[in-house]
């Protein structure tokens, strides 16, 4: 064997050790944190540390008072770290606040004083989109708000308010009539007695119960959706066209919204469609705001789901771009909702589809006179959030954000107040000619 050959063999074990070395130095060298960040909401709170390497950690919960203690390995603190402290606010209803500190060499300690007893979920997530590795810390409520009673309480309260309104205004209106001059009539003119006013009217028409629309904002938290040219968020405009609608909803007598989000925290998909159930709701509405790579693309869209393949090929890739949203928003695949969702998501019905088109092609006429449409006919796909087998569901796409004139529509709050009261007007004459059947549970 030639002599320099074999003097590299002989060097392979040594070089092998090197290599190891090498690699336990790079270890020691400590992940970098990209970005923390903190989503509270009155559902969950979410804090993301987001690192260029996966992070290990270990968590326990203490009491008197109540603290979640998160050991973090292969960290050294900095900066950026310490900045946690100060993403906190003063109204997240989970978190006091945060303590931050060295433990150990390499370990860094996360103290989080809670505000209520919660039940932590801590997971990781693979790098995705623009994100790289990402530990997440989820506080959920130990025991879980009934969002049915919350609906109910929620109409009392509107309801208890306006009748209060009433009262007042007629308080109002007789004391003006007590505290006003007499005038003397003539001697010869007879005493007049003036006719009763009417009182105002609640309701004209007999409600013989609630209808509840699920409203669900694309998005959220972690998952920005689109951006507009401009940098519109997707996430902050399907938000605020939600509120908006959910205003005119709840104004209808017999009526009443439920939003799947009502602030910026991320939602599964599965998840949207387990909180429509559980209000029983008669129609889920999906709200989001399209890109596409061409910024000449425009038009708004309602899609309902497929039983079979997608309509178009541009509604099979927009199925397939939203139904990713859980890996940018980041899912929790322990989550004990996670098997029953996805045998859930698999029971679409046949009825179910039927009606969603005929609601998508009310709602679609409407918002059709407010700006134009990219397809003039309701389209289907797969989309997973609208697979509620027992609720008519349709998926509005309320313009192009990656198109720079609908991107400053979209901007604009008096053409979304347009779209919002076309959208409402599709929904109400929907059910006009479609009522809900009976519940079995009256609301």
């Amino acid at each position: 064997m030639n002599p320099t050959r074999r003097a590299a063999l002989r060097a392979l074990p040594a070089l092998g050790s090197l290599v190891l070395l090498l690699g336990r130095a790079e270890i020691a060298r400590g992940a970098s944190i990209v970005a923390v960040r903190v989503w509270p909401a009155d559902e969950y709170t979410r804090i993301t540390i987001e690192s260029d390497t996966p992070l290990g950690e270990r968590h326990f919960l203490a009491a008197n008072p109540d603290r979640l203690v998160i050991d973090i390995d292969g960290l050294e603190l900095s900066p950026a770290l310490r900045e946690i402290v100060g993403k906190v606010q003063p109204d997240d209803p989970f978190i006091a606040g945060v303590r931050v500190g060295q433990n150990q060499p390499r370990v860094v300690r996360l103290v989080i004083d809670l505000k209520q007893p919660s039940a932590p979920q801590l997971f990781t997530l693979m790098p995705v989109a623009a994100y790289q590795h990402r530990m997440v810390f989820d506080l959920y409520p130990v025991k879980e708000r009934d969002p049915l009673l919350a609906l109910i309480e929620d109409k009392e309260r509107a309801e208890q308010q306006a009748a209060k309104a009433v009262q007042d205004a007629l308080g109002d209106f007789i004391g003006r009539i007590e505290r006003a001059p007499l005038a003397k009539a003539p001697a010869s003119a007879p005493q007049q007695t003036p006719a009763p006013q009417p009182l105002p009217q609640l309701a004209k028409d007999k409600i013989d119960r609630l209808i509840v629309v699920a409203l669900d904002p694309g998005h959220g938290g972690e998952d920005p959706g689109a951006t507009g040219p401009s940098g519109l968020r997707e996430k902050d405009v399907v938000l605020a066209i939600a509120l908006a609608l959910r205003e005119r909803i709840n104004a209808r007598p017999g009526m009443r919204a439920m939003l799947t989000r009502d602030a910026d925290f991320f939602v599964p998909l599965g998840e949207r469609v387990r909180k429509a159930r559980r209000v029983q709701a008669d129609l889920f509405v999906s709200i989001h705001a399209d890109a596409f790579v061409n910024p000449q693309a425009r038009g708004a869209s309602v899609f309902a789901l497929s039983d079979g393949g997608a309509s178009s090929t541009a509604a099979r890739w927009l199925a397939d771009k939203e139904n990713a949203a859980d890996l940018v928003g980041g899912i929790n695949v322990k989550n004990r909702h996670a098997d029953v969702m996805r045998t859930l998501l698999d029971m679409s019905t046949t009825a179910q589809i039927k009606d969603s088109l005929r609601i998508g092609r009310e709602v679609l006429g409407r918002i059709g006179k407010v700006g134009k449409l990219h397809r003039g006919q309701v389209e289907q796909a797969g989309f997973a959030v609208l697979k509620a087998p027992d609720i008519p569901s349709i998926l509005v796409e309320t313009a192009f954000i990656s198109n720079p004139e609908e991107e400053r529509k979209l901007r604009d709050r008096e053409y979304r107040q347009q779209l919002v009261a076309a959208l409402e007007d599709g929904i109400a004459r929907y059910f006009a000619r479609h009522p809900p059947l009976a519940r079995n549970r009256q609301i």
